[in-house]
């Protein structure tokens, strides 16, 4: 549900923001507490005092979405009149100015499938056992975008998404051949309009006398090279308004700096600072709880948040056993907001990844309560592990296709080569002609064949046990993990819900029917969800929740590991954790749940550490 600014009266700080003539301006703003109005009232006070003409102003967000809203609001305050303003993202800028200097065209820009195919293609040089993974592709592309939005020297960028060297030699392979095809990728956009206003400060000037007044939306996410071009398009006369909130930074690994706005005041001494701490959104009790969580973070700005609503319904918080069990209670406590009348798109459910939704998606279903997610339904069984899964329980019952003896033959490591699978149609004695001087390598062959063997006679919960144990598979995850700089216990949990939900079936075939109609249900629900996009309970990340706000939200797995997530180890990384849990807890209008589980796969868990801090006594 999109954020309600129709209050139409400021407070004295809004006022204030919006009153603000020349020169740089930093307005921090709390959540709720009406920055979209703030903006579009100054840009109608910049209108109607004859401050500037319409195409003088340019208003920068990052989204489409934000950008489309916000260009609405605006024309609505202009009672219908479609002004010319420049709404717009920082890419769509930047492109438009590159369009306007080198004549780019759509067939210049290298779209996501291309990227990722040049990504796959060249990753495959490299001795990568997640080379051709959908996951380690997505991060891999990321990771790129981060050393061209930081500005950072590839030779001293410490990689994330697989060896340091690897990585070096994959960005290095990607941008040759990227170049040879005379495109450039999103991030290319805000590089060479970097590189374009250092170069040439005649068409830079053009551009500062285009746009005199300069409007950020969600400053916190801005990344270094975003910031770098604004600053440079803002000069000379610096009339820079930049709207943000610190504590809502949460797009790090996306290359966002959430200490530019800090910066920004170093790089302008003479900015004035206002503070929008009135929330319009959360009750009373919200607003106080979360207050307590995110004063343990050190790097922001000191400040308190007020509730303009009445303190409203204790914030409840529920243990329950485990992920199964707190969908159950999930479901039951959507079911009776829905009694009570409650419209099913007034309910949210935010969690930490997408791999958590599962047992929720499988609750709902079954009590037939209709759900739309943002993110891509997670199917457990698409992830590496039930794919390697799912190759061998087809290979024990005979399957020899070369694809689906591809995907494991390696998984421990044997050795095999993809010049011994001769044909579509892998035979073991082929196998043994190929390897027939090296009798190590029949001994491993000899070995494969004997598990499959064995397999062919178990349950599915039983050849996984097998898998694990005397395969090696447990074995070949931890390498893995460390070859890819995955956290292994990530993996492991993936491999314990399949192997956990494998104690249902009998059979390896009754688990490989179920996999398919499993799949095929999950695509069903996706075109369901595509064609009524928005309807139902909202189900989405903590990321995909940023900027919207619902009258009931749950925040589920509020567990130590999780949120905060695992991977996160340093103060920075602890820091910007709590501000996701910050930014869920204030999507909430009216009623905020958060649970946690006391088990998860077989391990015990403990509360996160931001539910203790929602009751430390405040000072």
């Amino acid at each position: 549900m999109k954020q309600d600014n129709s209050r139409k009266k400021l407070n004295p700080a809004q006022s204030e923001a919006v009153a603000h003539n020349d020169g740089p301006c930093l307005v921090l703003a709390g959540p709720g507490s009406g920055k979209t109005l703030t903006v579009v009232k100054r840009v109608k006070r910049l209108l109607e005092e004859k401050k500037a003409v319409p195409d003088e102003i340019l208003v920068i967000t990052f989204t489409k979405y934000a950008a489309r809203e916000m260009k609405e609001r605006f024309w609505a305050e202009m009672d219908g009149k479609k002004l010319p303003v420049t709404f717009g993202t920082f890419h769509g800028i930047y492109y438009g100015i590159l369009k306007w200097a080198y004549r780019l065209g759509p067939a210049n820009i290298l779209s996501e499938e291309e990227k990722y195919q040049i990504l796959g293609h060249v990753a495959s040089f490299y001795e990568l056992d997640a080379a051709q993974e959908q996951d380690f592709l997505t991060n891999l592309s990321s990771e790129i975008g981060v050393v061209k939005n930081s500005r950072y020297k590839i030779e001293k960028y410490e990689a994330k998404s697989c060896p340091v060297q690897s990585f070096r030699e994959i960005y290095k392979d990607y941008e040759k051949k990227r170049k040879e095809l005379k495109k450039i990728d999103f991030d290319d956009m805000l590089v060479l309009c970097c590189r374009l206003f250092e170069k040439r400060p005649d068409l830079l000037k053009l551009w500062q006398d285009k746009f005199r007044y300069i409007l950020v939306d969600e400053f916190q996410d801005i990344n270094q090279i975003q910031y770098d071009v604004i600053k440079m398009l803002a000069a000379p006369q610096n009339n820079l308004f930049v709207v943000g909130d610190e504590d809502q930074s949460i797009y790090g690994f996306r290359g966002a700096k959430a200490e530019l706005m800090f910066q920004f005041e170093k790089d302008y001494p003479a900015a004035k600072r206002i503070v929008l701490n009135e929330n319009y959104r959360s009750t009373g009790n919200i607003v106080r709880c979360a207050n307590r969580v995110i004063k343990n973070n050190q790097m922001r700005y000191e400040k308190q948040i007020k509730a303009v609503k009445p303190d409203g319904d204790t914030l409840h918080v529920q243990e329950v056993k485990d992920p199964k069990e707190e969908a159950a209670y999930l479901a039951d406590e959507i079911e009776k907001e829905l009694k009570k009348g409650r419209q099913e798109e007034d309910i949210a459910v935010l969690f930490r990844t997408k791999n958590e939704t599962a047992p929720l998606v499988e609750e709902l279903s079954r009590r037939r309560i209709s759900f739309w997610m943002r993110e891509q339904i997670f199917n457990i069984y698409h992830h590496f592990i039930g794919e390697n899964i799912a190759s061998y329980f087809k290979m024990a019952l005979g399957d020899r296709s070369r694809r689906t003896f591809l995907n494991v033959m390696n998984r421990p490591k044997r050795y095999l080569s993809r010049e011994s699978l001769g044909s579509e149609e892998v035979s073991f004695e082929e196998l043994r002609n190929f390897y027939c001087d090296k009798s190590w390598m029949l001994d491993r062959i000899d070995q494969l064949d004997v598990d499959l063997r064995i397999l062919n006679r178990m349950t599915p919960y039983g050849a996984i046990q097998y898998l694990k144990k005397s395969v090696g598979y447990v074995d070949f995850l931890k390498e893995y993990a460390e070859q890819n700089k995955r956290n292994a216990e990530d993996l492991f949990e993936i491999l314990y819900q399949i192997e956990s939900q494998a104690k249902e079936f009998k059979t390896l075939e009754e688990w490989l029917n179920y996999r398919e109609e499993y799949t095929l249900s999950l695509k069903i629900l996706q075109q369901k969800m595509d064609r009524t996009a928005g309807s139902g309970i909202q189900l989405m990340t903590l990321h995909g929740a940023k900027g919207l706000e619902y009258p009931v939200v749950f925040l589920p797995e509020a567990n130590e590991t999780i949120l905060p997530h695992r991977k996160s180890r340093t103060k920075e990384e602890l820091e910007e954790e709590r501000r996701l849990f910050y930014v869920g807890m204030t999507r909430a209008k009216e009623r905020l749940v958060i649970s946690y589980c006391v088990t998860k796969n077989g391990k015990d868990l403990i509360p996160s550490r931001f539910v203790d801090e929602i009751f430390s006594v405040e000072e």
